[in-house]
């Protein structure tokens, strides 16, 4: 897992040594941090609404094909795809911002636990050799992540054995501050003080504790979001058992590493509150459904005033041939009328003699 975590850190590692260049204060510089994490994800998030927005808008369909194919699930299967291909929809879309949300949790966690590497940046020999003199010091506990935290702690504590190390890193890491609003980001919660007073140990412990109610806050939102435009499929066991097992989560994973990770966490779910009820007002699914509805109901309307108006200027072209007949008719009958008149004429003159029925 360290070299997952190493992965992930390098590039994370750098924006924090940025926001702590800007801000010159640990806490502040999580914060900044967070913000633009955030702001990074934040296309991913547009997209997972929208395919959220655009799923809705054909439910009706996939509901339809479930109904015709319920026996059939191969021929259900083929007929989902052909529906996703034909709108133009991926349903692994809206599962990206999830899936990038946690290799931004793992880079987090190198980057709490490695302040000397991330933030304060000396060579990889110094690094090397503060470890040796924590070693001999009998203060490294044998947790290497933890390592640099220490290192930092035991030369704000007493510089005097950190002297062969280089002057500027010394005055780097007694400078280091991890205090934030009562908070030691770089100590990990207990459940229990441990000699700890109490001013230290109840700052520290709420912080995986709002981790994990922020954390069942998000899933509440989105279970009532997704409810309103899925309806009762969104009720469904497996995302009623996610809608707790992530709070569940966060809390235990907040107790298990330094707070400043639970600090980002719990920082993350209160900006992705917001985003989300943000973006679900900008991209509402029940507004796009309705509206969907609308333009259908509008375009069947359409096709009946068509038909309508086919039917009515069949309806005159009838009348019409009905009066164009009359017309000929009357030509006609006119014809045969100079006709009979011009062979009475002829019959008289030569001393004929002339019936009707000479027509």
């Amino acid at each position: 897992m360290n070299f997952i975590y190493t992965v992930f850190g390098w590039p994370l590692g750098w924006i924090m040594y940025a926001c702590y260049l800007i801000v010159k204060n640990y806490g502040l510089a999580l914060i900044l941090f967070t913000l633009i994490t955030k702001a990074l994800q934040l296309p991913l998030a547009i997209k997972q609404q929208k395919s959220m927005m655009k799923t809705a808008i054909f439910k009706p369909q996939m509901d339809a094909l479930q109904r015709k194919y319920k026996n059939n699930k191969e021929k259900l299967n083929e007929e989902m795809m052909k529906l996703y291909e034909k709108e133009h929809y991926n349903p692994m879309s809206g599962c990206l911002p999830s899936l990038i949300s946690f290799p931004i949790l793992f880079g987090m966690i190198d980057v709490i636990y490695k302040p000397i590497t991330h933030i304060i940046r000396p060579g990889s020999e110094i690094i090397q050799k503060a470890t040796e003199i924590l070693t001999s010091l009998g203060m490294n506990t044998g947790n290497t992540m933890a390592s640099q935290i220490s290192v930092i702690n035991a030369i704000q504590a007493n510089p005097a054995p950190w002297s062969e190390l280089d002057a500027d890193f010394i005055s780097k890491a007694q400078a280091m501050d991890f205090s934030f609003l009562g908070v030691n980001l770089a100590a990990t919660p207990t459940l229990t003080p441990n000699g700890q007073p109490m001013s230290v140990y109840l700052p520290l412990l709420l912080v995986p504790i709002l981790s994990g109610i922020t954390s069942l806050l998000i899933s509440i939102q989105s279970q009532r979001q997704n409810k309103a435009t899925m309806g009762d499929a969104a009720g469904g066991g497996m995302m009623k058992g996610m809608m707790y097992f992530m709070p569940l989560f966060s809390l235990w994973f907040a107790f298990q590493v330094p707070a400043g990770v639970g600090m980002y966490w719990l920082l993350s779910n209160v900006l992705t509150m917001a985003q989300t009820a943000v973006l679900h007002k900008k991209y509402d699914p029940t507004e796009a459904v309705e509206a969907a509805r609308a333009a259908e109901e509008a375009e069947k309307e359409r096709e009946r005033e068509e038909r309508r108006l086919l039917k009515e200027k069949k309806a005159q072209g009838k009348q019409l041939d009905e009066k164009e007949n009359e017309k000929a008719m009357s030509a006609k009958e006119l014809n045969a009328k100079k006709i009979a008149e011009a062979r009475r004429r002829m019959a008289e003159k030569y001393g004929d003699v002339y019936t009707e029925d000479e027509e």
